[in-house]
């Protein structure tokens, strides 16, 4: 699917579905949903924040895969919520 807004885009992320932007310039970058998850502190950098077993909720939220490989987290800018090139990543 391509040509897609950015509220559309979100739905799909929302099921899972990889998505990236035709007016991007990096090869094969795109945005992916990490779902929320729980788990218990054992190292750092949250060792030394909360107490060794601490249960802590990770919140889900959105990260890229950068044209290096390497993933960071993601928040759209404007040009991005109001781009209607939007697709599926490949």
């Amino acid at each position: 699917m391509s040509n897609l807004t950015f509220s559309q885009a979100l739905e799909h992320l929302k099921n899972g579905i990889k998505m990236q932007r035709t007016g991007w310039n990096g090869k094969g970058m795109f945005v992916f949903l990490v779902q929320g998850s729980k788990f218990v502190v054992n190292r750092p950098p949250l060792l030394g924040i909360y107490p060794e077993g601490t249960l802590i909720t990770y919140n889900s939220h959105l990260d890229i895969k950068n044209v290096d490989g390497s993933i960071s987290t993601w928040s759209p800018s404007n040009g991005d919520v109001l781009a209607e090139d939007w697709q599926t990543a490949t």
